[in-house]
């Protein structure tokens, strides 16, 4: 017999279903979503096997979930890495521990967190090259290099046959026999032997080889320094230094040789001649004053503090030319990081390696070049389209910040640009020159949503940052 009517157990079961909804319906009135706390694991690839005295190498993982993971050196001591690349960086030999985790989103549970080494094998080496040939008088360069990058200085264990300059490595022969050179960086040493000979007579010297010219310790000076000179069998009495175009010229008995020029030695060329009893020998080449530089340029960040945007790097200046080259450094992240500032901070920092702009300007009245290096070998960083202000893919102030190629994907470049003033670059910024300066992040850890954090002014660009970040400062010193 089929009945119709309501069972005890029937209304219990709808009263449960009723309770269940009205649950349901709470959570999601709630003030965020319920967390469905899905589980998920990480799964790293092989751990890559460094070569020996090979410092870098790149781990690779993925989360089940396919959300992004971050890396972290549980041996700081050992190796660095970048957290979102991979990149691992080995500081000493020994054993390299990298842990990935993924901390979950409102559809998966944080991924237990998984591990992986790396073994470096650092091992140094010093060797030099082969060694010159002397006569008694001559002067000679003997270079040994390390091969971790270590400098190198010199030493002469035969006084009375040659003496050497200890940072550059230049021999004077003081009499005939076996001149030892002993080379040493960090713990190694290595020694080299140069015989010298005696001359077959005497003549006028060689012309001086090996000439080097760069900015002076004092604005608007010059040092040359003379690698090598055939003494032509006399000792040398005299370098006689001359600029080309003509008008500055220096001497003095030994390399280097500091010369002053009227304001600046920009645009010009200096040659070297040498002297002995017998004659003047024939000029050198003439050679550009070539110098390096560290530049550090700080964005100050109000939403970040204590944490700015600071670029820590290096460039060549030729002032006779007045090109700049090989800008390179790293920028902060001023949204990653602790509370600890600058110079001891734990910010992310990008290696931009990649100069592909210098735009020669006049800001103050004084000549110089706005140089700009990226995080990746193009300059497609900010948007282009338009619709969204954008101008040429990357000029400071354009593209509302939003990064290049927005909607679509994002190819994650950065810059810096800083002005060059090619005459004096140690000299301070003027407020025109500073308000110049700008940068752009468009890397995971540089982003709001679509949008880039850059830093830039009104004065100089129309517009501060994104996150109202500008330059308050650039420093320039020699190397």
């Amino acid at each position: 017999m089929h009945r119709t009517g309501t069972t005890p157990g029937g209304a219990a079961l709808r009263a449960a279903l009723t309770a269940a909804a009205a649950v349901t319906a709470w959570a999601c009135a709630g003030e965020g979503p319920a967390v469905e706390a899905r589980s998920q694991t990480i799964t790293f690839a092989p751990a890559p096997s460094p070569i020996v005295n090979q410092t870098s190498v790149t781990v690779s993982a993925i989360a089940s979930s396919g959300l992004p993971v971050a890396y972290s050196s549980t041996t700081p001591s050992v190796c660095s890495v970048d957290r979102r690349a991979g990149v691992v960086t080995a500081k000493i030999s020994g054993i390299c521990n990298i842990a990935a985790n993924q901390p979950g989103d409102t559809r998966y549970a944080p991924a237990p967190q998984v591990d992986q080494d790396v073994t470096f094998a650092l091992g140094e080496t010093l060797l030099f090259y082969p060694a010159p040939l002397m006569s008694l008088y001559d002067r000679a360069s003997v270079t040994a290099v390390d091969n971790l990058g270590l400098s190198v200085s010199y030493a002469t264990s035969t006084p009375s046959i040659c003496s050497v300059e200890g940072s550059t490595g230049l021999v004077i022969a003081l009499s005939t026999g076996d001149c030892t050179i002993v080379a040493g960086a960090g713990t190694l040493q290595e020694e080299q032997t140069i015989p010298i000979s005696a001359p077959p007579g005497t003549t006028v010297p060689g012309s001086p080889a090996g000439i080097a010219a760069s900015a002076g310790d004092t604005p608007g000076t010059a040092t040359i320094r003379i690698g090598a000179t055939a003494a032509g069998g006399s000792p040398i009495i005299e370098y006689s230094v001359a600029s080309s175009p003509p008008g500055i010229t220096a001497s003095g008995p030994a390399s280097p040789i500091s010369v002053t020029c009227p304001s600046s030695c920009a645009g010009h060329r200096f040659s070297v001649t040498a002297t002995n009893a017998v004659g003047t020998s024939a000029p050198s080449g003439a050679v550009d004053v070539v110098t390096g530089y560290r530049v550090v340029a700080t964005f100050h960040e109000p939403d970040t503090q204590p944490n700015d945007s600071v670029f820590v790097g290096s460039f060549t200046l030729d002032a006779t030319t007045g090109v700049v080259s090989g800008l390179r450094g790293r920028l902060s992240e001023a949204m990653t990081g602790g509370a600890t500032p600058f110079p001891n901070d734990t910010m992310t920092w990008l290696s931009l390696e990649h100069q592909l702009s210098s735009v020669p300007v006049t800001l103050s009245g004084v000549s110089g070049a706005l140089v700009t290096t990226f995080l990746l070998d193009t300059t497609d960083t900010l948007s282009s389209n338009a619709t969204f202000g954008g101008t040429d893919g990357w000029s400071p102030g354009s593209g509302m910040g939003l990064y290049f190629g927005y909607p679509g994907a994002n190819p994650g470049n950065a810059y810096v640009r800083i002005f060059v003033n090619t005459s004096e670059p140690t000299t301070a910024l003027s407020q025109a020159q500073l308000d110049k300066l700008a940068y752009a992040d468009c890397t995971p850890g540089g982003m709001m949503g679509a949008s880039c954090m850059t830093g830039t002014t009104v004065a100089g660009y129309g517009t501060l940052g994104t996150m109202s970040g500008y330059p308050v400062s650039q420093t320039t010193t020699r190397e």
